[in-house]
């Protein structure tokens, strides 16, 4: 008998043309009852649906959410496992004072700390050239002229006042004039690059609940019911083919979160992203996985007796433990 799956890890792990994971060994395991000898066979999730609806092939197994709309094209088993949907999003650094002056030294942050003193530098070169004819506060000797200058463009630009310096000149004092409502705007911009250097990614998740998913950039898996369920909530997202390309968005900084089945995100976290991605500690919504069969299957109700069998034994919980920790079972 054809049996429809997809890799979906941990539940179907595809490896050298070998299947296993957790649906595999709980439909092999129906099979010894069954009678009947089994052969998995590898389709895309629509087409595992339609290829059940159609009777071409005895059953669907693998991390399939039993959802209304599919059932009214097929049958499905009694649930085997309920988990929810979850989050992904990176791990965020907590704030010390390593990772504070790991970030002043950042590049942007240097970037910004280059063109303040280059403006500094200009203002005072501009305050020098029209003042060192008539002022022996800014010397003549360029080196120690423009040094003066940059000397006094910063200390108006932080309103200091020291009084040291000062333009005399008419134009020199219209440009003083001007830098000082000019350097409001500048030491503003300057803090918040501070501030954006210290914080940005030190806080903790921004993500708590669904609500906070609008207006972020959220990726998940195509034709999957996580996706259907960010359609129906209204939360622009965009797709990809399976799970550990969503990840990889998120790695590569091109989502903020990735929604989909949690035991997958947590499975393909831990061994794949350990320190880098993390699962939210909350679901979006409940999900109950089962067995896709088509319609008025005649062997329904002895699977539904030996998946229930199966999933109250001690060495169920050991296998779904091995897969997904003590938080799974």
């Amino acid at each position: 008998m054809l049996i429809a799956t997809r890799h979906a890890p941990p539940f179907v792990i595809l490896d050298d043309g070998e299947f296993t994971g957790i649906a595999i060994a709980l439909m092999r395991r129906i099979s010894e009852g069954w009678g009947v000898e089994i052969r998995f066979i590898e389709m895309g999730l629509s087409e595992m649906l339609d290829a059940v609806a159609a009777g071409t092939v005895g059953a669907a197994v693998g991390a399939l959410t039993i959802t209304a709309e599919r059932e009214r094209i097929l049958d499905f088993t009694h649930p085997f496992y309920t988990t929810g949907i979850g989050v992904a999003v990176p791990v965020r650094e907590t704030m010390t004072w390593i990772t504070a002056l790991r970030r002043v030294a950042s590049e942007p942050f240097l970037t910004s700390l280059a063109a303040l003193l280059g403006l500094l530098t200009l203002l005072g070169a501009l305050v020098w050239a029209v003042e060192r004819r008539r002022n022996e506060q800014f010397p003549a000797a360029p080196i120690r002229g423009i040094g003066a200058g940059l000397w006094w463009s910063a200390v108006t630009m932080t309103t200091v006042g020291y009084g040291d310096k000062a333009p005399i000149t008419l134009v020199g004092r219209l440009i003083a004039l001007v830098w000082m409502f000019a350097s409001i705007i500048v030491i503003s911009g300057f803090t918040a690059a501070i501030a954006s250097s210290l914080t940005v990614g030190a806080l903790d998740e921004s993500i708590g609940s669904v609500e906070d998913l609008y207006g972020t950039r959220v990726v998940s898996i195509e034709g999957s019911t996580s996706s259907l369920y960010l359609t129906d909530k209204l939360i622009r997202h965009h797709t990809v083919t399976d799970a550990e390309a969503a990840l990889q968005e998120l790695v590569a900084g091109r989502a903020d979160a990735v929604v989909h089945d949690a035991p997958i995100l947590r499975y393909l976290v831990q061994e794949q992203y350990v320190g880098r991605l993390r699962v939210l500690p909350f679901l979006l919504t409940r999900q109950d996985y089962g067995i896709a069969l088509p319609r008025q299957t005649a062997q329904r109700e002895e699977i539904n007796v030996r998946i229930l069998e199966t999933i109250h034994t001690p060495e169920w919980e050991r296998l779904v433990e091995g897969y997904l920790g003590r938080d799974g079972v």
